[in-house]
């Protein structure tokens, strides 16, 4: 057991039950010189991410075992998730729970749901959030549905071009044989102006759609892009990531009207790129245009507490005109996890994993950039996540770097060409200083031997023209 539930209560319990008085009682059968009666030389207790990270590394010995640290982001990240987590959610009556066709039947997923739902209200600020949905793209695609709805306008959305590439692949997929068009408004610096986000969006615009922190980690001016998709009447989308939120204001306070989001990093490891969680949570009067299902508390004839599904818009419940979203599949498990972890960080432990990441992720681009041929690609502030601009094939880099043992981020190139001299790292709080050192390290080593291995080949080249222009 990866967790220990007994608390010292239920240890009182347990020995009052059998007539004992304390645990030292258990054992006065045994003869007097074989009970230890002095202190143990033992070290100072670790918290539990600390003892994790010394068996990992005894673990990480054998033969065979991934023994890359990882700096990965892009929107899946390597945060701590307590034992506790672990332990709950894979109870059986969590882990092998299906959809409640008889949903009043399942008063005890009702109630997870609700707490879910909850918990996601008070960390975003917003007044009504469904059960979840299937990850974070289909939650910006459904949020798109929804304002279209809401808006009646059929002419177009416009979407930031810092929100990540494949959310905004998910959304032009969706529309591909719709009549709204997607444009997309392009960046500066890493974010995108508020003037020139309020120049795209018209008269015919159905919503406004941006990240914050974006795809590069930068903060955009929420609170203007809200204000610029307002003017004209349109909603705004904000895509976050859950865990700035322990740091960052509430999207409430930007105004915006729908949020969502990927809830991977809360509580849910990467477990090689899914399942995942989307969360959406909007203002209460949307809510009957909201996709997916919302549980509901009431009371029973007796007056009891108790949990009913409140509203499902798929169109197997409800008349098809009427229906918002076929979708079929909330990430009820992994929702769990989500409620289970925000319950047991709370707001001060929320807090502090995200502070612990912001300093660590400014520390490591500080010490990245002071390697000759590196430089931060975008001056602004940055959350967890930054890009580091290099003279080298960052392809090439990070292969040597992985090499070294670090997971060292990932290469923009693939999903623009004008980055393509990009790399995106991320740092979580479970990445040490030693980590991070070494990962500075392993790109400096990169650089060198890609540096000497390129040596050559630029002297032949000069020796040759030369020979070509002497008389």
């Amino acid at each position: 057991m990866a967790y220990i539930a007994n608390t010292p209560d239920d240890e009182r319990i347990m020995l009052e039950r059998i007539g004992l008085e304390t645990l030292d009682d258990l054992f006065r059968h045994l003869p007097e010189e074989l009970r230890l009666n002095r202190p143990l030389d033992v070290p100072a207790a670790l918290s539990e991410l600390e003892l994790t990270q010394v068996v990992g590394g005894i673990l990480a010995r054998n033969h065979g075992a991934d023994q890359g640290v990882c700096f990965l982001g892009g929107g899946a990240y390597d945060h701590f998730v307590p034992a506790i987590v672990d332990q709950l959610a894979g109870r059986g009556e969590f882990f092998t729970a299906y959809t409640p066709y008889q949903p009043e039947a399942s008063q005890g997923t009702l109630q997870a749901v609700f707490e879910y739902q909850t918990l996601i209200c008070q960390l975003t600020g917003m007044e009504v959030s469904n059960s979840s949905l299937y990850d974070g793209a289909s939650a910006a695609a459904e949020a798109m549905f929804m304002a279209i709805s809401l808006t009646g306008r059929h002419g177009k959305v416009v979407v930031a071009e810092t929100v990540h590439p494949e959310y905004r692949q998910v959304l032009g997929t969706f529309l591909e044989s719709l009549e709204p068009v997607l444009e997309v408004v392009p960046a500066t610096g890493g974010v995108v102006d508020a003037r020139s986000m309020a120049a795209a969006v018209d008269d015919r615009t159905a919503a406004v759609v941006f990240q914050h922190p974006n795809f590069l980690g930068g903060l955009e001016d929420a609170r203007a892009l809200v204000a610029a998709a307002h003017a004209k009447g349109a909603l705004a989308i904000e895509i976050v990531d859950p865990m700035s939120l322990g740091l960052l204001a509430p999207p409430s306070s930007h105004g915006v009207d729908i949020v969502v989001g990927e809830g991977q990093c809360l509580g849910n490891p990467l477990c090689y790129g899914g399942p995942y969680l989307g969360i959406l949570a909007c203002r209460g009067e949307y809510v009957r245009k909201m996709p997916g299902r919302i549980v509901g508390e009431t009371v029973d004839r007796d007056g009891k507490r108790c949990w009913v599904l409140a509203l499902q818009t798929r169109e197997q419940h409800i008349r098809r005109e009427k229906a918002t979203s076929n979708i079929c599949t909330n990430q009820g498990l992994l929702a769990l996890r989500a409620s289970i972890y925000l319950a047991v960080m709370g707001p001060r432990g929320l807090r502090l994993a995200a502070e612990s990441s912001t300093r660590k992720a400014h520390y490591a681009a500080s010490s990245l950039a002071a390697i000759p041929g590196f430089e931060l690609a975008f001056p602004g502030a940055f959350f967890k996540e930054f890009v580091i601009r290099t003279a080298l094939d960052p392809n090439e880099l990070l292969a040597n770097v992985l090499r070294q043992g670090y997971h060292g981020g990932i290469a923009l190139g693939r999903f623009d060409p004008s980055l393509a001299d990009c790399i995106l790292i991320a740092v979580t709080e479970k990445r040490t200083r030693e980590e991070i050192d070494g990962l500075v390290r392993a790109f400096e080593r990169a650089s060198s031997d890609l540096q000497a291995r390129t040596a050559p080949t630029h002297r032949a080249k000069a020796t040759g023209l030369a020979s070509v222009a002497a008389p």
